[in-house]
């Protein structure tokens, strides 16, 4: 996962080992967008260990022994430790609107516009993204490991599987994210190919003039647009 800017070599390694033993639930209960962001900022000193419910205290204890800092109590400003869930859809009331879909983090949902969704259970990591995204209330969050909390409900392979997951989502964004730029830079050239056709005025002392302010505003939108659809790296 990307790293942000400033960050140093040494603080980049570390990061890396504090994710490793982040649960992955991409929840954000921590404060930060992903587990990624928060191994980010506990390896430059900008959080403190002790932000991450999923985990529990066995997480913070391993956060501390990779960090080489003290233990402390989970602060429960961002949480409490509680036992794993899993959302569950009531069909009869799911209308289709796909907001779940796009709050997952893991695509642990799936359907289609207008479709009842459903939840793959090996893909949820119990984030409750879903909940507040849900217009008719119809998710509901499902105890799933009795009276275990943290990593005792928890485990190594499920966490690999939530990054795999959540890796391979940001990754789809993206070159969706792209492809929505380079489309959008096609449809603005093909407006600037055919100018004229485009302006109501064309003819008359104002034509000109009014060519050349379209013209200036569309080779800017169409520059603007390439320079972010550029891929990171290349000029």
């Amino acid at each position: 996962m990307p790293h942000p800017a400033g960050i140093t070599p040494a603080q980049r390694a570390l990061a890396q080992r504090i994710d490793a033993v982040l649960p992955q639930t991409q929840c954000t209960r921590c404060g930060y967008p992903d587990c990624a962001a928060y191994a980010a900022a506990i390896a430059q000193e900008e959080a403190p260990i002790n932000q991450c419910p999923p985990g529990g205290a066995q997480g913070i204890a391993r956060l501390a022994e990779v960090t080489q800092r003290p233990a402390l109590p989970l602060n429960t400003q961002f949480g409490n430790e509680v036992p794993r869930t899993v959302a569950v859809i009531d069909e009869a009331w799911c209308i289709g609107c796909t907001l779940c879909i796009g709050a997952c983090p893991t695509d642990a949902i799936v359907g289609s516009h207008k479709q009842m969704h459903t939840v793959i259970e090996s893909a949820c990591t119990g984030c409750d993204l879903c909940l507040p995204v849900c217009p008719v209330d119809c998710i509901h969050m499902l105890n799933v490991s009795g009276e275990h909390t943290g990593w005792a409900a928890w485990s190594a392979a499920q966490a690999d599987t939530a990054r795999q997951r959540y890796g391979q989502r940001q990754q789809r964004l993206a070159q969706q994210a792209q492809v929505q730029k380079e489309q959008a830079v096609a449809k603005a050239q093909a407006h600037l190919d055919d100018l004229p056709a485009h302006t109501k005025v064309t003819d008359g002392p104002d034509a000109a003039a009014e060519l050349q302010r379209k013209r200036a505003i569309i080779e800017a939108a169409i520059a603007a647009a390439k320079a972010k659809a550029r891929p990171a790296g290349k000029t």
